[in-house]
């Protein structure tokens, strides 16, 4: 067998060799680790302009993906603050929100006084605003399957957005984030009801007394507060106390005239047994 050796090519041909394994390497490489070379050689103001530019076009995973890159790589600076920030909503929109509660928290923490930190504190709003419903009752636009679920994250959204308001009273954010308590406050509420009703209808009658009670105190404000007023007066009746659910009576008659229960005293009826059978029929 003929060993070719290495001397017997000329030095021109051994430069061109070189400069080709050179090129295939480079080649390589661009193939394997682009985006990871790229993000990593970017300074700093390319970067988030990349990120962002990500996040203008609905690419939210990749938004992610930049912000913290950019955030590893410099730990410091208006940037690094704009980036956490902006990544807190690029994974707020891509559908992570224990991602996004836990980065907005950390960026509220650690910068108190940051200009937009306003926007952090709605934005938290946001997040457990959204979690509010299911998969479901987004799909079949059911918002009264919303008073049938867990409040829990309804009574934080409710707060994340008082907390914005007595914070920043004169917020850009402030206005909407008092709608959606408005509309939290009426969700709260018919959930109590709804609860008051199921122990009404079960006879627990000091149990549905307390709830319906619950939401003349803390709901005042709201238009549940009219069937709170005739649910204690069932509820007083059922328990024999006349001379309160004559009071609660009349207090209803004075400010819900056209209440159903003042030409109806059965009001609310009980869920028949085959509505009870239907699923996602509304019964409570």
């Amino acid at each position: 067998m003929r060993v070719i050796k290495l001397s017997m090519f000329p030095m021109p041909v051994l430069r061109v060799l070189a400069v080709l394994a050179l090129l295939m390497s480079m080649s390589a490489c661009s193939i394997f680790g682009s985006k990871r070379s790229t993000d990593d050689n970017l300074p700093v103001a390319a970067l988030y302009a990349k990120a962002h530019t990500s996040l203008e076009n609905g690419d939210y995973a990749a938004a992610t993906r930049s912000y913290q890159r950019l955030i590893a790589r410099f730990p410091s600076g208006p940037y690094n603050e704009q980036a956490q920030l902006d990544m807190a909503y690029s994974q707020y929109k891509d559908n992570q929100p224990d991602d996004a509660l836990s980065t907005v928290n950390r960026f509220i923490k650690t910068y108190p006084a940051n200009k937009h930190v306003d926007y952090a504190y709605y934005l938290r709003g946001l997040i457990n605003f959204d979690r509010t419903s299911g998969v479901l009752e987004r799909f079949m636009k059911r918002d009264g399957a919303q008073t049938r679920r867990d409040q829990g994250y309804n009574l934080q959204a409710f707060d994340d957005f008082a907390e914005l308001s007595r914070r920043f009273p004169d917020s850009a954010y402030t206005a909407d984030a008092r709608q959606r308590m408005i509309y939290l406050r009426n969700i709260l509420a018919q959930y109590e009801i709804n609860v008051a009703e199921f122990y009404l209808h079960n006879k627990a009658y000091i149990a549905s007394a307390d709830r319906a009670q619950y939401v003349i105190e803390h709901y005042q404000q709201a238009p549940q507060t009219g069937d709170a007023l005739a649910i204690l007066t069932r509820s007083y009746l059922a328990l024999d106390h006349k001379g309160l659910a004559a009071q609660t009576r009349q207090v209803l008659a004075l400010n819900y005239p056209n209440h159903p229960y003042l030409t109806d005293p059965k009001w609310p009826h009980a869920p028949s047994t085959l509505r009870k059978l239907i699923p996602f029929s509304g019964h409570h």
